[in-house]
C-alpha cells in the first residue's frame, strides 16, 4: 500500500532544493506514474535478492547462513534469506567519539573520477543514495537496544554477529524540521545501510536499485557549506547523495544536521 508520505513528491523536491541553498537545478517535465504493481512475497524476495547480488559485485562479500522454515512448520516465522555485503573492519567503540583528522576533500574522492556506482534507497519519501565504494554493509534491521544519554536520532545500537552497530534514524537525523508523530508512526524502517568501515548503519525503508552515474548526472556541492554530509543532487532523480566520510566525523561527533561550518 503507497505511503502518504512516498507519495509526496513535490514536496521532497522542494526540501532538497532547500538543502542545497543555491541556483535552482532545471527540472524535466514529469509525467504522472501509473499505480505500482502489488509484488507477491515470492517477487519481492527476488527482487531483492537480486538488488543485492548486484551491490555485492563491487565489493568483498560474505554470505551469511540464513535458515528457512520448512513448509510443514507454519507456526515459526519465515526468515527472509539476505545477502550481506560485508567488509572486514576493526572494532570500534559503540559509543559517539569525537573524531580525530580531517575530512577527505570531495573533489579527491575515488568515485570523483568518471562513472560510479551508488545505491539508492527510501525514507520517508526522500530517496538517498550512497557511493558503493563507500558501502560497508547491508542488514535486514533486528532488535534494537536503546542507550540513555544519546541524541534524539540515535536509535540505539543492534547487534549482527560479534558487532554492535550504531544505529540512526534516518529521517530523524535527515528532516528534524519535517519529523512529526505523523512521519514518525508512518515509517517502516527494513534494512540498515552501514557506512564505510565505521560502526554507523542508516536505518532505510526500502532498497531501490544499483545505479551507474556519470560525473554531470550529479550537482556536486564541492565548496565547504554547512551541509558536508552531501556530497550533491543526483539531478534527474531528485535525491541526495551522501558524502559518508563527512557524514561518518557529524556522526562521531555527535552531531545532527543542524550544525555550524
Amino acid at each position: 500500500m503507497a505511503k502518504p508520505l512516498a507519495a509526496s513528491k513535490k514536496v521532497m523536491k522542494n526540501y532538497l532544493s532547500e538543502l542545497l541553498n543555491d541556483d535552482p537545478i532545471a527540472q524535466k517535465s514529469v509525467q504522472p506514474k501509473p499505480a505500482p504493481r502489488v509484488h507477491s512475497e515470492v517477487e519481492e524476495k527476488q527482487r531483492l535478492a537480486a538488488l543485492l547480488k548486484n551491490v555485492s559485485a563491487d565489493l568483498e562479500v560474505m554470505d551469511e547462513v540464513v535458515t528457512q522454515k520448512s513448509i510443514q512448520a507454519p507456526s515459526l516465522e519465515q526468515e527472509i534469506a539476505i545477502k550481506q555485503v560485508v567488509k572486514e573492519k576493526p572494532k570500534e567503540s559503540l559509543v559517539t567519539h569525537k573524531s580525530s583528522g580531517k575530512a577527505i576533500a570531495k573533489s579527491t574522492k575515488p568515485y570523483r573520477q568518471g562513472e560510479f556506482q551508488a545505491l539508492f534507497f527510501d525514507v520517508a519519501g526522500l530517496t538517498v543514495a550512497v557511493p558503493l565504494i563507500e558501502l560497508g554493509g547491508i542488514h535486514k534491521i533486528d532488535k534494537i537496544t536503546s542507550l540513555m544519554g544519546k541524541p534524539n536520532w540515535f536509535q540505539g545500537v543492534m547487534l549482527h554477529r560479534d558487532d554492535k552497530i550504531n544505529v540512526v534514524d534516518t529521517a530523524l537525523w535527515v528532516m528534524p524540521e519535517k519529523y512529526d508523530e505523523k512521519m514518525k508512526s508512518s515509517l517502516e524502517y527494513q534494512y540498515i545501510i552501514m557506512l564505510s568501515d565505521s560502526v554507523w548503519g542508516l536505518t532505510a525503508e526500502n532498497l531501490v536499485d544499483t545505479i551507474t552515474l556519470q560525473q554531470d548526472e550529479v550537482k556536486w556541492l564541492d565548496a565547504p557549506s554547512k551541509r558536508p554530509w552531501l556530497a550533491g543532487l543526483v539531478k534527474d532523480k531528485m535525491c541526495a547523495l551522501l558524502d559518508v566520510s563527512s557524514l561518518i566525523q557529524l556522526l562521531n561527533d555527535g552531531s545532527g544536521i543542524n550544525q555550524d561550518g
